[in-house]
């Protein structure tokens, strides 16, 4: 039995959710293996693929409806979330297989239009209960013209959310959502939406039948021959592991980036830092002191063409919702890896003092900021100011 809290909710109004999903994995050819009642929330379900892979779901499913609603846009649909009592602080944790057996989903079903809409479990857990989550009717009617779509989701202009990429389909596109969200477990929002334009394949080469590589030892990586595994298998495990390809594409992008500054004339001692709470790198330019550098992924999609920025931490400490967002000293320059847009690993830099303070908590960064004005490719050009101020201090 998987340590998750269940809810008792009413079989015949669920009923309809659950039956959509039963139907929506017939549709994609899996035969499924065994599955909770309607009764019981979130649904576990354990299916076989048509490849024979077995996986299991684990769903947190609400209806999503367009009714209209007072003091609501009419152009919108919604979904409450909601499952037994409100608890004393009202947060309920949407689990996750530690395991990666279980893929959590987390979405809107409308069977009677016979689409779904899913929404980032890991960003939305911890979650209050009695809450309404909405998306737009244009992105239902992309969904339906398309089978499958996927969008950043609209925000009030005050929100202090961070920037969402969800995702929608009809039913003959549900495995491919289950295979999505195992990807993307954790992923910024810019790689999310990288992901969800590209095709998924479960497994890498070696599941599709290609055959394993075995080279001489000698030309063999020390890691592969300590794992006692040709090259080419522990890129496959890489690949086929959601969490292991997302901690790996993290470092790859910090990884692109000492590589990019150590290569510039008069930086030294470039290195990467580790732990949390600590910017990503730290280096010396000209023979200066320390300063540090701050890499954030940009989103997929731009506003006029421009690449943004959305960072902020994950959640806040108790009693101060603005410790969720950066400060401008606690970094001394900040790089956009522009590869979630562009596909390439390159990046953009700026100073902290020339990003846009937020509106509510006016000693800290806006969360949400144009790649545009101000940022440049010359990274030197920024690393002199960021030292000459650190000379200052």
């Amino acid at each position: 039995m998987l340590p998750y809290a269940t809810y008792s909710v009413s079989r015949p109004r669920k009923q309809p959710l659950l039956s959509f999903i039963h139907g929506a994995l017939a549709a994609c050819g899996c035969r499924i293996i065994q599955s909770t009642e309607a009764s019981e929330a979130p649904f576990r379900i354990s299916f076989e693929t048509p490849s024979g892979e077995r996986q299991g779901i684990l769903v947190y499913a609400f209806y999503a409806n367009s009714r209209t609603t007072r003091n609501r846009p009419s152009d919108e649909y919604r979904f409450q979330v909601k499952y037994g009592e409100k608890q004393a602080d009202n947060l309920h944790e949407l689990y996750q297989d530690p395991f990666g057996l279980y893929t959590t989903l987390f979405l809107g079903i409308n069977p009677e239009e016979g689409f779904f809409v899913g929404f980032d479990p890991v960003l939305h857990s911890p979650t209050k209960h009695f809450i309404s989550l909405e998306f737009k009717r244009h992105f239902v009617e992309e969904i339906n013209r398309s089978s499958w779509s996927a969008t950043e989701r609209e925000r009030r202009s005050t929100s202090d959310e961070p920037v969402e990429v969800i995702v929608g389909g009809r039913q003959r596109e549900f495995l491919r959502y289950v295979l999505f969200e195992r990807e993307a477990r954790g992923e910024d929002q810019g790689h999310r939406a990288l992901l969800a334009e590209r095709p998924l394949i479960a497994g890498g080469p070696t599941a599709l039948g290609a055959p394993a590589l075995h080279p001489d030892p000698v030309y063999m990586h020390r890691l592969a021959l300590e794992f006692e595994m040709t090259e080419a298998e522990v890129l496959d495990l890489i690949a086929g592991a959601s969490r292991l390809k997302m901690a790996v594409r993290g470092w790859v992008a910090e990884h692109h980036l000492v590589q990019s500054l150590s290569a510039l004339t008069g930086v030294s001692s470039c290195e990467r830092l580790e732990g949390d709470g600590l910017p990503d790198v730290r280096l010396r330019f000209m023979n200066g002191p320390p300063i540090t550098v701050e890499c954030k992924n940009v989103l997929r999609k731009g506003t006029d063409g421009v690449p943004r920025v959305d960072f902020q931490r994950t959640r806040a400490s108790l009693g101060d919702p603005c410790s969720r967002f950066y400060a401008p000293d606690d970094f001394d320059v900040l790089a956009a890896c522009l590869h979630a847009r562009t596909e390439r690993w390159e990046y953009c830099f700026i100073l902290p003092s020339s990003l846009p303070r937020h509106k509510r908590c006016p000693d800290k960064l806006a969360t949400n900021v144009q790649v545009g004005t101000g940022w440049v490719s010359d990274a030197a050009l920024v690393l002199k100011e960021a030292s000459a101020i650190a000379t200052r201090r």
